[in-house]
């Protein structure tokens, strides 16, 4: 009896890495959303415009997120983290150098460079108007968002409080407002230029007030 030999097996075919497809289109709808909205603006950013960009089905989108303004908010979110890795600033806090002012200059320096960069102001300002009209993602833009990098601020108020350089009594809270509210304000409203010059006299006025020294 001569027996036949036997056939290799072949190797089974490894089953698709779902979770790797689900973050390739996920990356894909977040660049798509902030393009679309650079491009075109808010008003005239769909669903259906992503899911086309982006190169999936609008069911993908509609599994992950509810409306085209959860799509962006959490796109810009990522997009704030990539370029905090990026510059090596993860996680981020306002420099302490012992110099306050010098500090404060620093950051809002940067918070202008970040408000001019056509990659961040489009997303920015349509997030920020949305978010006036529409009271849940206003609430989520404000938490997800503002509140931590207020928080910053108030760190380092506090610390400069512990060192002595800020009155006890100071609250940190609403003493960054002196700063931080007339630069977004300015750059929302378009009442003027927005500069390093100016950044640097909100914080003078602010830490030194209006009277003669």
């Amino acid at each position: 009896m001569v027996t036949k030999p036997a056939r290799s097996a072949k190797p089974a075919k490894a089953a698709p890495d779902t979770t790797r497809r689900s973050e390739r289109s996920r990356r894909a709808i977040y660049d798509a959303a902030l393009a679309l909205v650079a491009e075109a603006g808010y008003p005239k950013t769909t669903i259906e415009g992503i899911a086309a960009r982006a190169g999936v089905g609008k069911q993908t989108i509609y599994r992950w997120w509810g409306s085209k303004a959860d799509v962006l908010l959490e796109a810009f979110l990522d997009l704030g983290e990539q370029a905090a890795e990026a510059a090596g600033q993860v996680p981020y806090a306002i420099p302490d150098t012992g110099d306050l002012a010098a500090d404060l200059r620093s950051v809002l320096r940067a918070t202008v460079d970040e408000l001019l960069d056509p990659r961040f102001e489009a997303p920015a300002r349509a997030l920020s108007a949305e978010g006036v009209v529409d009271e849940q993602l206003g609430r989520e833009f404000v938490a997800k968002l503002l509140e931590p990098q207020l928080q910053l601020y108030v760190d380092r108020l506090r610390s400069a409080q512990r060192a002595g350089r800020l009155r006890p009594g100071i609250d940190p809270r609403i003493a960054l407002e002196l700063f931080v509210s007339p630069l977004a304000q300015r750059w929302l409203q378009r009442t003027g230029p927005i500069s390093y010059d100016y950044t640097d006299t909100l914080v003078d006025y602010a830490l030194y007030g209006l009277v003669p020294r």
